[in-house]
């Protein structure tokens, strides 16, 4: 590949304790619980507001669950859909998370993309930044990478790992969208794909399949979920699916990005004619940016399996006890849910149950950088594993102890692999957070 020779003398714009790369629930709840813990803390953040898929991606639900006491507990109530199983309101949580932010004292840097590092051996010397005013660097004692990609881990050197075996495929990348004027009283709300036979939702789920079989639905597109919102008249919707996509890829972002975008007036066509109550259904609003649910996962000194979860093992470094969500794999070369049976027993249609399981320190210290944490859907799991972890409720639980974690390190002058974890424990508890019950 033919490459140029780059240079500039870079300006240091600031130094923290703790810098978050990513402001999605991971980063998000790092980031505030560093400053909490009265480290000077750096989010940068790529896009113009906080929040991630809960806000760009419009990803509305708040899926998975934790053991009690989290910071997700904190946001679910801010945002008004604790315990009522509805989906939050986006633009009230462009707000929301923009004042948690302030009033916790984070300095936030938007439509700041983190795009390179600099290195001090097995350290991260500072995080090159993309500012309006050329490239700059932010340096921290800690650096959090919540990126999703694993972007900032990648750039240092750490060891990636990608796709499952053994066609590196990933998950398929979805456009979330809202669509309006729905009569609730008609409607059948569908949000999974293994309905009890004869139900009004199984009944639905048959119809997807068969549509997007005879053409009215893309192919790959065999399951529409409708989520209730907080706003009356209102469905969020999921079903939109490009598959056999590298999201790291700019050529495959942008196909993605007109493939999905037409399948969203396929999917409002398919409601207003077979949906009873969106006869008069019209998009509200659809996603700013694509919904990746899978790319770079971050090697670390532990790597989360399927089994773990499956068996609901218990840790001893503990970091974020009792998530639970089910190994809900997308389909990487067709429609719905769960791969084809050559790659997973599980059956197609089905997603594999687990029990309530830790996820370990050793999955937030990457192998080979000294001074950085991962946090979100990039920590270090096996494909699996991954798609169960990958939901917003354990991120927010996972950005809590890492940034709980960070702010240890950096209060002490110590780094990751040296950290006492019982510390990080202890000051969780103080937070309220249930590790071991």
């Amino acid at each position: 590949m033919e490459s140029i020779k780059y240079c500039r003398d870079l300006e240091i714009i600031g130094k923290y304790d703790v810098v978050v790369a990513g402001s999605g629930p991971a980063g998000l709840a790092a980031a505030i619980t560093s400053a909490r813990m009265g480290r000077k803390t750096a989010l940068v953040e790529r896009y113009g507001l906080l929040g991630g898929n809960l806000t760009s991606g419009l990803v509305g639900p708040i899926m998975g669950s934790v053991s009690d006491g989290t910071i997700a507990d904190e946001f679910e109530k801010k945002l008004g859909v604790y315990h009522n199983g509805r989906e939050h309101e986006v633009e009230k949580a462009k707000t929301v998370f923009l004042e948690m932010a302030q009033e916790a004292g984070v300095r936030v840097f938007l439509q700041t993309p983190a795009v390179d590092v600099l290195k001090d051996g097995n350290l991260i010397a500072g995080l090159v930044v993309a500012t309006k005013s050329l490239p700059k660097v932010i340096q921290g004692k800690i650096y959090i990478d919540a990126t999703g990609d694993g972007t900032v881990s990648s750039l240092a050197g750490a060891e990636i790992m990608f796709g499952r075996e053994p066609d590196n495929l990933v998950q398929p990348a979805t456009l979330m969208f809202i669509i309006s004027n729905v009569d609730d009283s008609r409607v059948v709300d569908c949000g999974k794909e293994d309905y009890p036979s004869g139900t009004p939702e199984h009944r639905f789920v048959a119809l997807c399949k068969q549509k997007s079989e005879e053409g009215e639905l893309p192919p790959n597109v065999s399951i529409v979920r409708l989520y209730k919102t907080v706003r009356k008249g209102e469905r969020m919707i999921n079903a939109t699916q490009e598959n056999r996509i590298n999201p790291l890829k700019a050529e495959d972002i942008f196909q993605a990005e007109i493939d999905l975008r037409k399948q969203i007036d396929q999917v409002v066509q398919f409601l207003r004619k077979y949906m009873p109550g969106c006869e008069n259904c019209y998009v509200k609003e659809s996603a700013n940016t694509l919904g990746v649910r899978e790319s770079r996962r971050v090697k670390g000194r532990y790597v989360l399996r399927a089994e773990d979860l499956i068996l609901g093992r218990k840790f001893e470094d503990v970091m974020v006890h009792n998530a639970r969500f089910v190994i809900d794999i997308h389909n990487p070369t067709g429609g719905g849910q769960a791969e084809n049976r050559e790659q997973d027993a599980t059956p197609i249609g089905a997603a594999a149950s687990v029990q309530p399981y830790d996820i370990p320190y050793g999955c937030f210290v990457p192998l080979g950088v000294e001074n950085l944490y991962t946090a979100g859907r990039c920590i270090s799991g096996t494909h699996r594993a991954h798609a169960s972890y990958r939901v917003m409720k354990i991120c927010l639980a996972m950005g809590q102890a890492v940034g709980t974690a960070a702010a240890i390190c950096a209060e002490r002058s110590i780094t990751p692999p040296n950290v006492d974890v019982k510390l990080v424990q202890d000051a969780l508890a103080a937070q309220g957070v249930q590790l071991f019950h």
